[in-house]
């Protein structure tokens, strides 16, 4: 992935609804979903969804189809992929990453009576 390809797609993801609109499709998985059952999955005007989705496909991470009168849409997973790759490339210098401490609060100790 080039650099302004990853710059386009972090672009059309710094944003709450599109945020949003991706991990449903995510989680919709290749098959995708309709634009209604976006919409009403995630309470958005059909016209503000059509101006997320065109953000979206137009940084490779959504495709769209028409099924009869229906518009499917689709995460593409293989540019998410590809962007994951891009930020992590370098990292640790090449050198295999130790898995990351847990992200738990530190559990707070009871003050106990002598």
């Amino acid at each position: 992935m080039e650099k302004t390809d990853a710059v386009t797609a972090l672009a059309a993801l710094a944003q709450d609804n599109r945020l949003d609109v991706y991990r449903l499709l995510v989680q919709a998985g290749p098959d995708g979903m309709t634009a209604g059952a976006i919409a009403e999955a995630l309470d958005l005007a059909p016209n503000t969804l059509t101006f997320h989705f065109d953000r979206l496909r137009m940084a490779g991470l959504a495709t769209v189809r028409r099924e009869g009168r229906s518009m499917i849409y689709a995460a593409r997973f293989e540019t998410m992929n590809a962007l994951v790759g891009f930020l992590t490339e370098n990292c640790c210098g090449g050198v295999s990453c130790a898995a990351a401490p847990s992200s738990k609060p530190a559990r707070k100790r009871s003050k106990t009576p002598a």
